[in-house]
């Protein structure tokens, strides 16, 4: 467990830390938060996915299981959504190289954490690799928010649910086949759901979306250590 650990962690450091133009071809997305769609889930509730964050060389990080953080083989599939997150809305050191400062970050002029790019993922990733993964209280989002408030982008505060409606809101699609092959799943189980179950089928599907959203609403504001960061 520990040599794989360490092999993560090599993989992560590896690359160069000068950010680099979005690649959709080569899936190299620099300081971006990517997205693509969870099978089952997303057929019924299309804005539900699985997320993830790039390296400032464009490599892609995801939680994708227990203790276990994906580098460069995006789960679930190529990316389709996409959105890139300017260091200026950061609390950031892009002077310093991401690997020169032997995991050490400096602090500005009030006493804050001022990391690098790269620094604040290597740290989340090694957060993440010793925690257990859970679809409902530790997953994907919880590890980008996670990266996100260390960041500071826009001062902090994310969280699963404010993070899901940015990206929804926000996020490019890489092709319109993308886009498509999003919302395709979504279209056909509906139309057979509407034509075998009819209003069956439609309060079996509002329930579960109710139950899913309520679900993150009331672990994310009501009951704050229910979702892990």
């Amino acid at each position: 467990m520990e040599a794989s650990l360490d092999l993560e962690n090599q993989q992560m450091m590896e690359g160069s830390s000068q950010t680099l133009q979005i690649d959709r071809r080569s899936a190299r997305f620099p300081c971006c938060i990517v997205w693509t769609p969870l099978p089952v889930i997303s057929w019924l509730v299309p804005f539900i996915g699985h997320i993830g964050i790039c390296r400032e060389d464009g490599v892609i990080l995801d939680f994708a299981g227990p203790n276990f953080v994906c580098v460069d083989n995006f789960a679930f599939g190529p990316v389709t959504r996409y959105l890139q997150i300017s260091k200026a809305k950061c609390h950031i050191n892009s002077q310093q190289s991401a690997y020169d400062a032997d995991d050490q970050c400096g602090q500005d002029e009030i006493g804050r954490d001022a990391c690098t790019w790269d620094d604040a993922l290597r740290k989340s990733t090694q957060e993440f690799q010793h925690k257990s993964y859970n679809l409902f209280t530790c997953n994907c989002h919880s590890f980008v928010a996670n990266n996100l408030n260390r960041l500071g982008f826009q001062s902090g505060g994310w969280n699963v649910v404010n993070l899901a409606a940015f990206i929804f809101l926000n996020g490019r699609w890489v092709s319109k086949a993308s886009m498509v092959g999003t919302f395709l799943p979504f279209v056909v189980v509906f139309g057979l759901g509407i034509m075998f179950g009819g209003w069956t089928f439609l309060t079996f599907l509002a329930f579960f979306t109710f139950v899913l959203v309520g679900w993150f609403l009331l672990g994310t504001y009501c009951f704050k250590n229910l979702i892990q960061l």
